[in-house]
């Protein structure tokens, strides 16, 4: 089993408020769970321009779960709503 994890570090752009923040979050969460990935908000939960996500995918081969991952922060990239700061990503073997 390959388990690969990526936290995401986003800007929220024109966000004004907490309830914003949650609407451009939730699109761009529902959107993400379509790739077969659990995603979930992490840190940043009482900031209303920044956020945290943290995706998992599990899987039998690491290179899926490269792809899967690197699809993930392309599609976010081409979001308008956000801005990556960082990512950082972790696969491990069990």
């Amino acid at each position: 089993m390959v388990i690969g994890a990526c936290e995401v570090r986003l800007r929220i752009l024109g966000a004004r408020s907490l309830k914003e923040k949650r609407k451009v979050l939730k699109s761009l969460k529902d959107r993400l769970m379509r790739m077969n990935l659990s995603v979930s908000e992490v840190g940043d939960n009482d900031k209303w321009q920044a956020a945290t996500l943290g995706l998992a995918v599990v899987s039998n081969d690491a290179g899926f779960i490269n792809s899967v991952l690197d699809k993930v922060i392309g599609d976010i990239q081409g979001n308008d709503e956000v801005e990556i700061l960082s990512t950082r990503t972790e696969i491990t073997h069990a």
